[in-house]
C-alpha cells in the first residue's frame, strides 16, 4: 500500500492533465501537493479546491519553470511553507504540432522554446529542490519523458528530440544524485488530454497498433508515477506505459 503521509510534493504543470491526476493522486495518498503552474492560474486553483474538498492539504504557486531565478524563488516558498520537499514531478512541458518531415518548418524559436521547458526546465527545477531533500530520506524525483524520445516519432522532431534529451538527463541526474535521490522517467505513449484536442485522429495514427486496444487516461500515468516514485529500490529508469505499442 502505498502512503505519502507526512511528505511533500510538488508537481511542475500541475492545474492540467496529467498533473492535476498526478497532484490529485498524491494527495489521495496523503502527500501535501505544490501545484505548479505557468499560464494556467484558474485551472491550478481548481486543483488545489478538488484537493482541498476531499481533505487534502494543497496550494497552488506560479513559476516559469525555463527562468531559473523563478524556480528558485518557487522551492524556496515552498520550503518555508512546507518544511520540506520529499518529491519532485517534472511534469510541465510543451510541444508544437509539425510534420516530421518538415524540416523547413522547424525555426530556432521552436528548439529554443521546447528544450528551455522541457530540459532546462526539469534540470533547474531538479537542482533546485536537491539541498532540501538531501535533508531528507527516502526522496525521489520523476521526469515526464515521452514515447516520441524512444521512436523519433511523434507531435514533432524537436519536441521528441527534447523528450530523449530528458531520458539522458535522467540517467545522468540519477547518478549525480545517488544514492541519496532517486530519479526516473516515464515515457507515456499517446494520452487523452488537452493536448491532442482537435487531433485524435492524428494520436491514433502515431500510436499504429495497440495490441490493448486503448489509449491511457491521465489517472493511468497518475496511478504510475505514485508507484515509481514510491519504489525505493529503482533509479535511472525509463519506463514506457503504452499499451503495447512497441511490442
Amino acid at each position: 500500500m502505498i502512503t505519502f503521509k507526512n511528505k511533500v510534493a510538488l508537481v511542475t504543470g500541475g492545474g492540467t492533465g496529467v498533473g492535476r491526476a498526478a497532484c490529485i493522486k498524491l494527495a489521495e495518498y496523503g502527500a501535501s501537493v505544490i501545484v505548479s503552474y505557468a499560464h494556467s492560474h484558474e485551472e491550478a486553483q481548481e486543483t488545489v479546491q478538488m484537493i482541498v474538498k476531499n481533505g487534502g492539504n494543497a496550494a497552488a504557486i506560479r513559476a516559469d519553470i525555463s527562468k531559473d531565478s523563478e524556480v528558485h524563488k518557487m522551492v524556496l516558498e515552498v520550503q518555508n511553507q512546507f518544511g520540506g520537499i520529499h518529491y519532485l514531478v517534472n511534469n510541465a512541458g510543451i510541444t508544437e504540432q509539425l510534420d516530421l518531415d518538415d524540416l523547413e518548418g522547424v525555426m530556432d524559436a521552436m528548439w529554443e522554446k521546447l528544450f528551455s521547458v522541457n530540459v532546462k526546465g526539469a534540470f533547474y527545477c531538479t537542482r533546485a529542490v536537491v539541498p532540501f531533500m538531501k535533508t531528507k530520506t527516502g526522496c525521489s524525483i520523476l521526469n515526464m519523458g515521452s514515447i516520441a524520445g524512444i521512436t523519433g516519432s511523434g507531435s514533432s522532431l524537436p519536441y521528441a528530440a527534447s523528450k530523449a534529451a530528458v531520458h539522458c538527463l535522467t540517467k545522468s541526474l540519477a547518478r549525480a544524485l545517488a544514492p541519496d535521490i532517486r530519479v526516473n522517467c516515464i515515457a507515456p505513449a499517446a494520452i487523452s488530454t488537452r493536448w491532442w484536442s482537435g487531433e485524435e485522429e492524428k494520436m491514433y495514427r502515431l500510436s499504429g497498433n495497440l495490441p490493448l486496444q486503448r489509449i491511457s487516461t491521465a489517472e493511468d500515468i497518475a496511478e504510475l508515477i505514485c508507484a515509481v516514485l514510491a519504489q525505493d529500490s529503482m533509479t535511472g529508469q525509463i519506463i514506457s506505459p503504452n499499451n503495447g505499442m512497441l511490442i
